[in-house]
Parts: structure tokens; sequence; C-alpha cells
């Protein structure tokens, strides 16, 4: 082989070996668990509204930290709502 200071990349850099800066991510709590609420209504436009992104998407889990039961019930208000009028199925041009 050759040089140790060299890898595949190129040249090695002076101080670089394990100084990558880790980053401490929070884990994200359903919104829903933490303020015990049960029912999700169709209704409630104003807080399904926020699970909605501006272009009329639903937000995934991984977003918006919503847990995988509360998320079921959150996806079937927002179908609900669509079809009764209550929430845009698209963005406003």
């Amino acid at each position: 082989m050759a040089d140790q200071s060299q890898t595949r990349r190129g040249p090695a850099k002076p101080g670089a070996a394990g100084t990558k800066k880790q980053y401490f991510r929070r884990k994200k709590v359903c919104k829903f668990c933490v303020e015990k609420i049960d029912t999700i209504n169709y209704k409630d436009t104003k807080l399904i509204g926020s699970f909605v992104a501006e272009r009329g998407k639903m937000i995934p889990r991984r977003i918006s930290g919503v847990c995988a039961p509360h998320q079921h019930r959150l996806a079937n208000a927002i179908k609900k709502a669509r079809n009764i009028a209550l929430l845009p199925f698209a963005a406003e041009y």
C-alpha cells in the first residue's frame, strides 16, 4: 500500500480523524398523546388543518411526529373533511 496518511479519497486532513460533530436530535412526541386527545373529529378543521401542507397534502408521520394509531385516525378525518369540503383537496392558485 501507499502512505498510511492517504485514503482512497485523497490525503488525510490533519486533526480530522474522528472529529465529526455530533448533533442531538430530540425525539418527536405525538401531540394527541401528550394532550390526551381521544377522538380526532373531522369537523375540527383548525386542528386537522395543521397536519395538512400548503399544497393540500397530508404531512407524514416522520415529519409531524404523530404516533401510528393517531396518524391513521388523522388521515381518515382529513379525508372525511375533504369530501364534505371543509378542507381543500389541492392548493388554491
